[in-house]
């Protein structure tokens, strides 16, 4: 379950039970979850706590889809999926390899993801943008002098800036999905010790403390 309380429909303001209603039908998220795309959908019934955080997420949402845009749809998954993956959210990851499906990339270039330094299946920019993906979410914004001059040699200040911020909306996502412990980030923490046998008796270590 999320870290935080969700929203059943009929506690939420209209411009929340609106969002309800294209995701989830006349269902209540909260008693009734689920969304298309088989997901929970407590992303949503946790954002509704806040509306005008709700509500900001959304506009970033219409945002990035509108035809006001200039960079490259195509482009700009790369950078949502690379983001998703190395910020480590399941989620994110997830919905955005179905995402870079719905922009006919190959299925070759979607497992790629994960290992894009050694694959081939991408182009010169592509790879460029997933460079510079990684250094905004891995790297934390610092990029090299010569990445960003590749980057300008094939595309737009618009463009770069669109993509940047794009990327970091969903560096945040990313973050606060696992943080929240929402959708496919409800896992436990993995890093954990590992029970020692039973005869276990100190700090022994073979073939050096005997």
């Amino acid at each position: 379950m999320p870290r935080l309380r969700q929203v059943n429909r009929e506690d939420a303001p209209e411009s929340v039970r609106h969002m309800y209603g294209f995701l989830f039908g006349d269902r209540d998220p909260v008693a009734e979850p689920g969304t298309a795309t088989g997901t929970p959908g407590n992303w949503w019934t946790v954002f509704a706590l806040v509306p005008d955080c709700f509500n900001h997420a959304v506009d970033g949402f219409r945002l990035y889809q509108s035809p006001k845009r200039m960079l490259d749809a195509k482009l700009r998954e790369l950078g949502q999926t690379r983001a998703g993956y190395v910020r480590g959210s399941h989620f994110v990851f997830s919905q955005h390899c179905k995402s870079m499906r719905s922009l006919d990339f190959t299925e070759e270039q979607i497992e790629a993801i994960p290992h894009w330094q050694a694959a081939d299946c991408f182009s010169e920019l592509e790879r460029l943008i997933l460079a510079y993906a990684d250094c905004l979410v891995r790297e934390s914004g610092r990029t090299p002098d010569g990445l960003f001059d590749a980057l300008k040699s094939h595309l737009s200040d618009e463009e770069i800036l669109e993509f940047t911020y794009v990327t970091c909306m969903y560096d945040m996502h990313a973050t606060m999905c696992r943080a929240l412990k929402l959708e496919y980030d409800n896992v436990e923490e993995r890093i954990a010790e590992i029970p020692a046998p039973d005869d276990y008796e100190g700090n022994i270590i073979p073939g050096v403390d005997e």
